[in-house]
């Protein structure tokens, strides 16, 4: 992991970790498509049982265009995640751009239908050794 970047954020004790790749086999950087995937790691260290209901991203590019994706869950699934439990998944994410931000937060339910959000960090996508661009 140390040779990969990583970002953390902890609310009500539920730690969201995000480790960004950039996939050169699935970019087409002549046709301005970059692509990411991203490894995400939910744990939960609280001692109440919660549910991933959904997810809702803002992605920027470096041109400070933003997507906003919601939706239900994460890649088909609402996992349940009892005290010490912990999910993880790979997604991926497409820009028209070399760089760019992505953050959002999760939507939880307790196992009392309490709802409250979880924050996903705040991660960039940089393009491995681009160099510097003169325009």
């Amino acid at each position: 992991m140390a040779d990969r970047a990583h970002y953390t954020a902890t609310t009500r004790a539920i730690t969201v970790t995000v480790e960004p790749t950039y996939l050169v086999a699935r970019s087409s950087p002549d046709e301005s498509q970059y692509f990411w995937a991203y490894r995400v790691i939910i744990e939960n260290h609280g001692r109440e049982t919660v549910q991933l209901l959904s997810r809702h991203w803002m992605i920027s590019n470096s041109r400070g265009e933003l997507t906003e994706v919601k939706g239900e869950g994460v890649v088909g699934e609402q996992p349940v995640l009892k005290p010490g439990e912990s999910h993880e998944y790979t997604s991926g994410a497409p820009l028209n751009t070399p760089s760019g931000m992505m953050g959002g937060a999760y939507q939880m339910e307790t196992e009392t239908g309490e709802r409250f959000d979880i924050e996903i960090p705040t991660f960039s996508l940089d393009r491995p050794n681009q160099g510097v661009l003169l325009n």
